[in-house]
């Protein structure tokens, strides 16, 4: 119990390390590879997601997702991958190799598709190597590039808004 406390206290530390120290230089070439990090407890509907980069010209070889599940006998057959909260010690120290694979890969652009405050979740943003980063909710404003401010229901929604700044933005053809 106090360990878990300590363990979680010591993430954030690392998150907030991670996050004051962010770059702030963003690419200015378009979209070719998008990570995409999901909450299972939130939404589940990945096909949508993928067919909004697809339509946006992304390949599809090039969209990966990776989600986070609460149930660790939770078994997924049509996902990429996923982590769950076993997979995390001090200091930001992740022991899931997928995940890390996930996090040190350089995307052009992240989604994380998640509206809860979970302090995995928002380890696996912040230690993200991607260039540019959306989020759909405002808990922490350092996480995130861009925010689109919406639950994760309405995937229109999100599309329509995202399409738009990114094409504001020339990141998509």
């Amino acid at each position: 119990m106090f360990l878990n406390l300590f363990r979680k206290r010591s993430n954030q530390k690392y998150i907030n390390k991670v996050l004051n120290s962010k770059r702030s230089k963003i690419s200015e070439k378009k979209i070719r590879s998008v990570g995409i990090i999901l909450s299972l407890d939130e939404y589940k509907d990945y096909e949508k997601l993928r067919d909004i980069f697809v339509n946006l010209g992304v390949n599809e070889n090039k969209i990966k997702f990776i989600t986070y599940i609460t149930d660790k006998d939770f078994q997924l057959n049509h996902w990429d991958d996923y982590f769950n909260p076993k997979d995390f010690g001090w200091n930001g120290n992740i022991t899931n190799i997928a995940l890390t694979e996930f996090i040190d890969f350089k995307y052009d652009v992240l989604i994380s598709y998640y509206r809860i405050d979970n302090l995995d979740l928002n380890l696996v943003t912040a230690k993200s190597k991607a260039n540019f980063k959306i989020g759909i909710s405002n808990f922490d404003q350092r996480l995130n590039d861009f925010i689109i401010d919406i639950g994760t229901q309405h995937i229109d929604v999100f599309k329509s808004e995202l399409e738009k700044y990114l094409k504001g933005l020339n990141k998509i053809f």
